[in-house]
This record gives C-alpha cells, structure tokens and sequence, in this order.
C-alpha cells in the first residue's frame, strides 16, 4: 500500500524528466489556488545569468532553493572575498552541523566590542527556524552580495551593521524534498518544519530544548541587537498581501517598543514595499479558521515564538509572514526589499528605537499578565479599548473570494479560492485583554535539588544568585492540588495544567546552590513568565516539574481504619466534614479506598509536598 501511495503521488505531482521545469512546477501546484500574475520593481534586483556573484536561486530564477553545502560554501566564497563580512559558526546541531552566522559591517567589525564601539545599529535577522520556509536565505545571499563586492547596496554598511544567519534549523534543511509543504508555491524542494528530533523551534524559546535555539540566544545575550527579524512562511488563507508581518501591540509587555513598531516601522516598510511592487500587510489569522470573511483574529504571541519572547524580554521583534500561495521568486525579492529598507530605517531611527527599549526595560511593573485574549463580546462601539490600548473592530482587508462547496470526501462544505481579489471590510478580534494576571514579587527562591531550572534561566540571560550557606527563607508556595499532567505530549514534553492555585505561606531552608532571583532586572517580566506557575509557557507547565506529580510514600487499610475510627472520636469537626463528604459525594461515598485516604491526607504522615511547587516567591 506504501508503494502504491507513492506511484499515485508521483504520477500527480510530477510529469517526465525530459519535459521543462515550468511543466514540472505546474504538475506540482495545479492543486493549489490560482496564482495571481506578478511583476514589480524588486525584479531589477536579480542579476544576470552570466554574473560572477550570482546566487545559486537566481540561477534557477528563483524557484529552486540550494542545499546546506552549495549554501555554505557559496558563503564562504563570498566572505573570502569581502573585508566586509565574517563568518562564524553560533553552534552545532544534533547532528553536527555548524550553524553559521554572517557578520557584515562596514570595516569588517566582527568581535562585540567592535561592534558596539562602531557606534552603528546591529539588525539581527535570521530565516530557516522552519526550514521549509526558506525565502529569507536566498533574500540575504542577494543583498550580502550587494552591500560587498558589487557595491549596489554599499551605503547600508555604512549606516548599519548585521548579523544574517541563513538556516537556523540546519538538519531539517536537509530533510530535502518536493514533498514538503504542500500549500506552498515554491521552492522547487525544500526543507522541514521540524528538527531531526521532530522539535518545533519556534516554539522552543521559553523550554529551550533544542540546540538551535539556544545557540540562537546566545547570540542575542552576547551581540544585543537592536532590532531582530524572524523570516517565515505562513499558510492557510488566501489573499492579495505577499509580505506580511507583525509584533506584540502597546497592550503587552513592551509597550513604547510596540509603539515605536507601530508609528516608525511598519510606515516605513510597508511604503518601501509598495513601491517596489509588493503588497504588504499585518498578520492575518482567519476567526473561524477558514475563511477571512469570518475576521482576523489578532493574535498576542506568547514567549515560547519567537516575537512573543522578544516581547518579553523588551527586544525589538518582528514576525515575518510571507504568503505561501504567492510563487517564490515574489516571496524571495519582497523579503530582499524587506531587510534592505529595515537596515535603512535603523540606520536613521535607532536612537528612538533605543529609547523606547531602554524605557521598557526599565519598566517594573506591580502586576505582569500572563496570558492573553479576546475581549467579552458585550463591549460595544467601534474599537475595543483595553488598557489604554484602542483597536479598531474591523480592518480593510485586501482579500481573494472564496466558496464554500460542497464535498464529497468529507460529506460537509469545504473553502475554495478563486483567485479574484475583493476589497473588503472584516471583523477584528484582538487579544488584548489580560486572562490571568499575577503580582510581580521582589524575588524567587530556587531550591538547590531543582538545578536545571537554574541553568535555564541563565541560558536566557537571566541573573541569578546563588546561596553559598544553609539559609531559611519565608515564602509564599503554591500547591497545585488539582494539576494534571496532559495525555497528550507536546513539543517533546507532557507538558501539566496547574488548576486551581493555592497559596501557603512557608520556611523555606535553601542549600548551598539553591537561586534567589530578583525581579529588578531587563529580564524581570521573561523571568515572572517562566516562573508563575499560572503562565502559560512556565517551566511548570512545560512539565519540567513532574516529580511533584507523584506520590511517594502511602498508608495501609490496617493501620488507616483504626486510626480513622480514633480521628472521628476526638475531632468533632472532622467527623461533621466526613458526614459532609458522605452526604454530598457519593463517588467518595462508595469508595472504600477514597474514605481511607481522606483521612490520610488529614494526618501529618501524609507528604505534605505533594503537588507542592518548589520554587518560592518573597514575602514583599
């Protein structure tokens, strides 16, 4: 049956070999939605077939993508020839490739000190997180060439410095097929989504399992850009927009970044892409998940993706969302245009940007929200307004029609695109209203048995102390009584729902090792966002504290059911509360086994760390 699914996918997707590659590439996407007609301006950017610098992709057109070797060693050729530029590896996949860096700048400033003693800004931009969506590697090949050795673009060095790194996920490059991503146009073949352990790394930045990711921060705790752009390739709907992007708005964690995003970025970028022929746009997420027409659902990125981390920790962070339908030498150039306008605005406006970084990082706020979403529908007007923030309720949408028609593989209604643009005006659903909240306290006490935890939050760049004598502490806990660890595992792990939260004030005795880690720090808001147990993307409920899930020690029938009987003859309260249970529950009223434990649970011999989260928070 295998063979067989492979030959019908074959025959479907390809035509013979002696036939050209436009046939080939019309077999391949003749299921997918019309494709638009395209020209602009930025096609002046690709050199000529005979050009000593040409890119691999350009001598295909751009339509086909190169693999990790041609990449690399294009690369280094490049770099060879270019004072301008360095070339380091950040890091090493699991499977041992280097993952490189290019560091561009106008002397050939290549250590961290050069750098910031140029004085100039530093974009930090990197594609491949998913390595099918590859557009930004062959952006950049095109305009390192062009700031360097043909000199087109030269005067960005000038202004700017940069820090490309063109495959982030280096072994799900090479996981190269024609059968990947298969709602998008192009390239020709292409990587995977996944690292070779199936790991998603955009949603890797809180958990940090994987190699990539954490050779990734590692490079923003040592260089410290100033603006950091992350390069995808989005599905699902169709629509006009063939660059789109966006960013965390005021409402979140870094409100005067936001807004200097919001006033000086997307004005400016989107103007530059527009005149060279492209159709920028904001990040679009269809309401009902099919069709725009249900509205746009304004998604509030949390610090497990890329632009929610940057958020987090107040470093300029934008996602780039190219549109998978749109053919791939349009994705390519319109993500060329992109970068080069971004290293111009940096170079006039990095100050401001500064400043508002600067701002945010300085913020401490008494309260921190921890997760995000649409505000209650009864509000009314014409904009939601949510602290201080102000989002319109619709948006003008420059859209392609769509169908619904009726399936007969499904027996239900399925979305079909037509490929004629519609202007039109959709509904807005904004998550910007806080769903859980907690006050921010002056520190966290780290025990020392929980070490991991420690090291990850160093690996993010967060300060951290450590106990070098036995020290007792008062803290606030929480107990987690009705946590349950999910049946389904996620992102490599069996991540846990906390429920209901309760908190006891305790002693708690740390050991030389243990952490005390303050608030009053740049990273203080990323370290409440790990550390809360409520948040979402906390290292408890990424399940880096299943062994409190578990009990250890236990009581025998023989020994409970006397002692019970004694309990009910001392304790009047406690005999009321058990004719209670009784009365009201009658799952616990039918379980010998259940009776029993109550009264365990009741005695001091029960573990009274139990679904007791280990890392305490100051009594302020």
């Amino acid at each position: 049956m295998k063979r067989l699914g492979l030959a019908v996918l074959i025959t479907m997707f390809s035509v013979p070999m002696t036939a050209d590659l436009a046939a080939q590439d019309a077999a391949r996407t003749r299921l997918l939605p019309p494709e638009r007609p395209w020209s602009g301006e930025s096609e002046n950017l690709v050199v000529a077939h005979d050009h000593p610098w040409i890119t691999p992709s350009e001598q295909t057109d751009l339509t086909e993508t190169p693999r990790y070797d041609e990449t690399v060693a294009w690369l280094k050729r490049l770099v060879n020839a270019s004072p301008q530029l360095h070339l380091t590896s950040i890091g090493r996949s699991a499977e041992g490739r280097d993952i490189w860096m290019v560091i561009a700048s106008r002397n050939g400033e290549d250590s961290v000190e050069q750098l910031r003693q140029s004085g100039r800004p530093l974009l930090l931009a990197h594609s491949g997180i998913h390595s099918g969506e590859i557009d930004g590697k062959d952006a950049g090949l095109m305009l390192l060439r062009d700031m360097t050795v043909v000199g087109t673009k030269s005067e960005l060095l000038d202004q700017a410095n940069l820090l490309f790194i063109p495959i982030l996920s280096v072994d799900a490059h090479e996981r190269f097929s024609e059968f990947s991503r298969i709602n998008q146009r192009g390239p020709r073949e292409m990587g995977w989504r996944t690292n070779s352990r199936n790991l998603n790394l955009n949603r890797d930045f809180t958990k940090l399992q994987t190699e990539e990711v954490r050779a990734l921060l590692q490079v923003i705790n040592t260089y410290g850009p100033d603006l950091y752009l992350d390069l995808h390739v989005t599905d699902g709907a169709d629509y006009q927009y063939d660059v789109t992007y966006g960013y965390n708005g005021p409402h979140a964690w870094s409100p005067r970044i936001a807004s200097w995003l919001d006033s000086r970025f997307r004005p400016s970028i989107d103007s530059a892409l527009t005149a060279m022929g492209h159709i920028p746009g904001p990040l679009l997420f269809a309401a009902d998940g099919r069709q725009m027409t249900s509205g746009n659902y304004w998604w509030t990125a949390g610090p497990r993706f890329s632009n929610g981390y940057g958020d987090a920790r107040h470093l300029p962070t934008v996602l780039v969302e190219n549109h998978s339908l749109k053919p791939y030498r349009q994705r390519v150039l319109g993500t060329y245009v992109l970068l080069e306008s971004t290293l111009r605005l940096l170079a006039s406006d990095f100050r401001s940007l500064r400043a508002a970084a600067t701002a945010d990082r300085a913020l401490r706020k008494d309260t921190l929200t921890l997760a995000w979403t649409v505000p209650d529908e009864e509000s009314t007007g014409s904009s939601w307004t949510v602290a201080s923030t102000t989002v319109s309720r619709t948006m003008h949408l420059k859209g392609i029609r769509s169908e619904l028609r009726e399936s007969p593989i499904t027996g239900t209604d399925h979305v079909a695109w037509t490929g004629e643009p519609v202007n039109s005006e959709i509904p807005v659903f904004p998550m910007v209203a806080a769903s859980t909240i907690a006050g921010r306290p002056d520190r966290y006490f780290i025990p020392a048995g929980w070490s991991e935890i420690t090291r990850l939050l160093e690996w993010h760049g967060v300060h951290v102390d450590h106990i070098s004598q036995p020290t007792t502490v008062q803290a606030i806990m929480t107990r987690i009584p009705d946590a349950m660890i999910e049946p389904q595992a996620f992102e490599g792990r069996a991540r846990v729902t906390p429920g209901q939260v309760v908190t006891e004030q305790r002693d708690m005795t740390l050991m030389p090792g243990a952490a005390v880690v303050s608030t009053d720090q740049e990273l203080g808001d990323l370290v409440m966002l790990l550390l809360e147990p409520e948040s979402p993307d906390s290292f408890l409920q990424w399940g880096f504290f299943l062994e409190i899930m578990q009990r250890t020690e236990y009581v025998e029938g023989y020994i409970m059911e006397p002692m019970a009987r004694k309990m009910l003859e001392e304790d009047a309260g406690l005999r009321a509360r058990f004719d209670d249970m009784l009365a009201t529950d009658s799952t616990f009223s039918a379980s010998p086994r259940a009776r029993l434990q109550w009264f365990y649970e009741q005695t001091p011999f029960y573990d009274d760390q139990y679904k007791l989260y280990p890392v305490g928070r100051s009594i302020d």
